[in-house]
């Protein structure tokens, strides 16, 4: 074991640095569990040929080294998380009493039909509350999170087109698209061809003609897009692509902007995706847990994923597995159910009114920002935006060397999570900001007030900045590093104890 810190300071070694031999977090009474020899239990070809290097720690300092690492992990519930495009909302807790009824959460996916009757009539429900926001025809919830939505969108487009006796190549993306679109498109089979922004922000129409051609699949959109701008064009894009042949599919990441107000369908969108994961509330950092929905005009029901939840004339829910159109299975079993169920409760919660209370608010607080910090920064798309902005900190750049990475580290110190940065590539030294709905105008003053702390330091103390963050258990790191080349495992020395 690793002497524990002195006293005031925190105790940040790590479970194995705790580890003490021969104590354990474990016990049982030897008269109720006989003592079995190992050899009578398992084979000798499964056994291990020694025993696995574990942690010896006993049930105190294991309760204690969980609740220390849950409490350096920032979340929503720790101050405000203004992340751009990633709609980091508050999740009721109603969503997760509701995801843990033991009728959800204790499912099994080969119970019969006959068995999940509740859960599929749920998942049936959803689908077309979704169906209706998205003011489209029909729904598939098996995407796992919004890439794998972008996949199954892609694949319906081109299960659209071979069913037409057509094999289009090409999918037109925006240069402020997120950058999972042309992962998305190759992985598909298709070629990505970037149409630039105009100077208001939205889709250049005369560089968009351009590029429609016969070998025009779709167009992926943002709407709004990743500049906080909602297209005044979008009707005009759509009849173009559509004039063309291709489809229109939408990238559902900044929906929650406009919920109850524009539907997608109505824009002219063949294919929406939701992150139900972002706008529907459930939380999603750390990679996951997250869910993708598909949402799809009449034209292109046939082709979407088995199984399809249906209903029978007597009222009973069944999974359709008889569809020879579709694109086949885009997942394992039925999606991620418990995310799901999660967004069904906060539709329900909210109602049509609510939801649309949702992105009025959302755009609210987001402008609210935006004045209260314009003055800072440059903000190269100057109009009101939607749920989210994009400001420079390039004015703090040519005055004193401070970059937005800079003003990214040192918000930490003031207890907010840092905005999206360097996103979108078309603006430099970009901080994309997204205070969602779910802040009070005191948490926007508290995140206004730290940009502004931050921009007076950039001309008094710059160095502060370059050295930020001050007040968090780590550093700067070598975050290129850490990525390239991780360290997954405790390392030990020779002598057989835990390297700090």
């Amino acid at each position: 074991m690793i002497a524990p810190p002195l006293p005031g300071e925190p105790d940040r070694r790590t479970i194995y640095e705790k580890s003490c031999c021969g104590r354990g977090a474990w016990s049982l009474p030897a008269a109720d569990v006989p003592e079995v020899p190992l050899e009578e239990l398992i084979p000798e070809g499964l056994r291990r040929s020694c025993a696995p290097r574990l942690p010896e720690v006993g049930e105190i300092d294991l309760l204690r080294h969980f609740t220390g690492l849950s409490a350096l992990n920032f979340g929503v519930e720790s101050g405000s998380y203004p992340l751009g495009s990633c709609t980091m909302k508050y999740n009721p807790k109603v969503n997760e009493v509701t995801a843990r009824l033991e009728g959800f959460s204790g499912l099994h996916p080969y119970q019969p039909e006959a068995l999940v009757q509740g859960a599929l009539e749920l998942l049936y429900e959803l689908e077309r509350y979704l169906a209706e926001i998205a003011g489209l025809a029909r729904a598939t919830l098996q995407p796992a999170a919004g890439a794998h939505g972008e996949l199954t969108g892609l694949l319906l487009i081109r299960a659209h087109h071979l069913a037409q006796g057509r094999d289009p190549r090409r999918i037109v993306i925006p240069d402020t698209a997120h950058g999972t679109n042309p992962a998305s498109v190759v992985m598909a089979g298709y070629e990505p061809a970037a149409v630039p922004s105009d100077a208001a922000g939205g889709v250049d129409l005369e560089a968009l003609q351009l590029l429609l051609d016969d070998d025009l699949a779709g167009l992926m959109l943002t709407n709004p897009n990743t500049l906080g701008v909602f297209d005044p064009n979008i009707a005009a894009i759509a009849r173009l692509v559509h004039e063309a042949g291709g489809l229109l599919y939408y990238d559902g990441a900044n929906s929650n902007a406009v919920l109850g107000v524009s539907r997608p369908g109505d824009m002219g969108f063949d294919i929406v995706h939701f992150n139900t994961h972002k706008t529907f509330s459930t939380p999603h950092g750390g990679g996951g847990p997250g869910a993708g929905p598909i949402v799809v005009r009449d034209i292109l029901v046939p082709h979407l994923p088995v199984p399809v939840i249906e209903r029978r004339d007597d009222g009973c829910y069944f999974l359709d597995y008889d569809r020879p159109d579709s694109i086949g299975k885009m997942r394992t079993y039925y999606g991620n159910v418990g995310v799901l169920v999660r967004a069904y409760t906060y539709i329900r919660a909210l109602g049509p009114e609510g939801l649309k209370r949702v992105s009025e608010t959302a755009v609210l607080n987001a402008n609210y920002v935006l004045e209260g910090v314009r003055d800072l920064f440059d903000v190269p798309y100057p109009g009101r935006c939607m749920h989210e902005f994009v400001a420079s900190a390039t004015p703090l750049k040519e005055k004193s060397g401070v970059r937005a990475l800079d003003v990214a580290k040192r918000l930490l110190d003031y207890d907010v999570h840092p905005p999206t940065t360097y996103f979108p590539l078309i603006v430099d030294e970009a901080l994309m900001i997204e205070p969602t709905e779910t802040e009070s105008r005191e948490d926007l003053d508290k995140l206004i007030a730290a940009f502004r702390r931050i921009a007076q330091e950039a001309e008094t103390d710059a160095d502060v900045l370059r050295q930020a963050p001050l007040t968090m258990p780590v550093r700067r790191l070598d975050e290129a590093g850490a990525a390239r080349h991780p360290v997954l495992h405790q390392r030990f020395d020779d002598d057989g104890e835990a390297c700090s």
